[in-house]
């Protein structure tokens, strides 16, 4: 896999916070089933794709200013959402993946997303999600590439 071109970036809000750092106070804070399968599923992501950039978007009061972890490679790959009753990984270009194992369980009417509810207890399929984000990477660069202009 090619090197991800973004660097990773400290979070504009504080000047100090890493994007990962936040990532791991989210996953602490919520301190419960939720935050093993956020912290489970991270692990996963970084094994796919040890280039992988990692994120924090969308911070707000509503989620305490932590926002949404995002996980990127030439373009957003992911991102992880926890809900009450659900980790959600919802892919940013999800239907354009093949998911053989028929992970996407969730936003299956979208035209363009794909997601993937995790309940409490929900053994996590690692070999089909380490390959479906594998090739969603395998998309994003190839896109990349795509639109490179010629002579460049």
């Amino acid at each position: 896999m090619k090197k991800a071109t973004a660097k990773k970036r400290v979070a504009k809000d504080t000047g100090t916070d890493s994007p990962a750092r936040l990532i791991d106070v989210r996953i602490k804070k919520l301190g419960d089933w939720r935050g093993e399968t956020l912290a489970r599923v991270r692990a996963i992501i970084r094994q796919a794709d040890p280039d992988v950039v990692e994120e924090v978007k969308w911070r707000k009061p509503s989620n305490g200013m932590l926002g949404v972890p995002v996980w990127e490679h030439d373009g957003i790959i992911c991102t992880g959402e926890t809900y009450k009753a659900a980790v959600k990984l919802t892919f940013a270009r999800g239907a354009a993946l093949k998911d053989p194992s028929g992970l996407f369980n969730a936003s299956l009417e979208g035209g363009t997303r794909r997601a993937i509810d995790i309940h409490e207890g929900a053994v996590i399929n690692e070999k089909a999600l380490k390959a479906l984000f594998r090739e969603a990477v395998e998309l994003n660069v190839a896109t990349r590439v795509q639109k490179k202009p010629k002579g460049a």
